[in-house]
């Protein structure tokens, strides 16, 4: 399976964590849809043999745009591609656009999948992180959404500075109190270039603890899986049947192409992205070209991303795979690597598949780093 992820860069306002491409300007907003669509057809001819199952509005704010300007797209991806016969349509939203009339809008469009940014049901939280919307809004917004979509999955960020455990854990069980099938949570990270690193940088807040986010990870996994959720990747928490499609698909290394500016493809041997600035990417769809740059994956990096992706997740790592697909001078690589934290109870062998244990959940990027092959 395959997929398409459609980039929206667009954002009523700035959150101070955020490096996504994005701009508050919204003027240009109908020529870059238009140019999405154009890029669409102009990319038809990619993934032909491939059905696809998911299609993904991501950014910036999907949920500033209007049912009709969803529905549009959609038919675009719908008449040029070959799609499942029940694809997973996600829209990201923010709660301050999720009004009454907003959702009946999203039920009846082909979207049958949200993604709604809460990020915190506390308004300090909020407040220093920028976000647009209160905690009251948070809150109407998925009292609303559960009455039209069973297909809900809710974002928390932890780690904030002045978030403590009791907060943190009252945050987690205020989301599951809306029945909702999946929740991904995110380690709050001090982005370079953001305006909460200058924060930080000049003392305005206080840097992120290594120490409260292992600790709010500890309390995120020992909830969720209390509350029987399937820990299946790292960030990501699902009941049986609502995992997410489009993250798995990327985890398990299936193709996708990204559409819109600053979106990036994969084809399995290739990398591409398009140009981070609207009105380059606009200009040069509109003069029929593809304004993407294209890196020829080598073996090493194709490996490097197959073990950082596999590790995350439930499925692991197949060492029958790394030697099938890279060659046994890798696998051996990876097996000497790993022996160490298989002695450390960090990583678990069972048959040809590796796992993280969950001693090693937390941490899981430096161990796979570990494993990486480097020049």
């Amino acid at each position: 399976m395959a997929g398409i992820y459609i980039h929206i860069p667009f954002c009523k306002q700035a959150c101070h964590y955020c490096d996504f491409h994005f701009s508050t300007q919204l003027k240009k907003k109908d020529e870059l849809l238009l140019a999405i669509e154009k890029e669409l057809v102009l990319r038809k001819k990619e993934l032909t043999n491939i059905p696809l199952d998911t299609l993904y509005f991501g950014g910036g704010t999907p949920s500033l745009l209007s049912g009709s300007e969803i529905e549009s797209i959609c038919k675009v991806a719908f008449d040029n591609f070959k799609y499942t016969n029940n694809p997973e349509i996600t829209l990201e939203a923010n709660p301050d656009d999720l009004s009454a009339h907003k959702i009946k809008e999203l039920s009846a469009s082909p979207v049958n999948r949200l993604s709604i940014g809460i990020q915190s049901f506390y308004d300090q939280d909020l407040q220093l992180m920028n976000r647009a919307h209160n905690a009251k809004e948070a809150e109407q917004s998925l009292t609303l959404a559960c009455q039209y979509f069973d297909n809900i999955s809710i974002d928390l960020i932890y780690g904030i500075p002045g978030l403590t455990n009791e907060r943190w854990h009252q945050n987690i069980y205020k989301a599951l109190s809306f029945g909702i099938p999946h929740l991904s949570a995110y380690a709050l990270t001090v982005e370079p270039n953001t305006a909460l690193h200058s924060f930080v940088k000049h003392g305005k807040v206080a840097d992120v603890d290594e120490a409260v986010l292992e600790k709010h990870f500890q309390i995120l996994v020992e909830v969720m899986e209390k509350e029987g959720f399937v820990h299946y990747e790292i960030s990501n928490f699902g009941k049986e049947g609502f995992f997410s499609r489009n993250n798995t698909a990327y985890w398990k290394g299936e193709p996708y192409l990204g559409i819109g500016p600053s979106a990036h493809s994969f084809n399995g041997m290739q990398r591409a992205w398009n140009v981070r600035n609207n009105n380059k990417y606009i200009k040069a769809i509109n003069a029929g070209e593809l304004p993407l740059e294209w890196e020829q994956l080598e073996v090493k990096d194709r490996y490097n991303e197959y073990v950082m992706t596999g590790l995350r997740t439930i499925w692991g790592v197949s060492t029958f795979k790394i030697k099938e697909d890279f060659g046994e001078a890798y696998n051996a690589h990876f097996n000497r690597c790993a022996s160490k934290y298989f002695n450390k109870g960090l990583l678990l062998k069972e048959g040809d598949i590796v796992r993280v244990t969950s001693k090693g959940q937390f941490l899981i990027d430096g161990i796979a780093a570990d494993l990486f092959k480097v020049d």
